[in-house]
């Protein structure tokens, strides 16, 4: 068997990856309004001091486009 097909077979379905992706980035934003810094944080999530950074930026951008999304005026006909 080819290792792509055992990978297809085993994968996460990706709304289940997106829905934990989600938590990991809120829990982190959460810890982080409880005024937790990277370095506790990461203790608290048990990962590396980047991956809160990671984490944390991407809820920004995420934010941020959702942001962009709400506020930009509907094109005039």
């Amino acid at each position: 068997m080819h290792p792509r097909t055992i990978r297809r077979i085993v994968a996460e379905p990706r709304e289940d990856f997106l829905a934990r992706a989600k938590a990991r980035r809120d829990r982190a934003v959460e810890l982080r309004a409880q005024g937790l810094k990277h370095r506790e944080i990461a203790m608290e999530m048990d990962v590396p001091i980047g991956t809160v950074g990671r984490l944390l930026h991407e809820a920004k951008k995420l934010a941020g486009s959702r942001e962009d999304e709400h506020t930009q005026e509907p094109a005039a006909s």
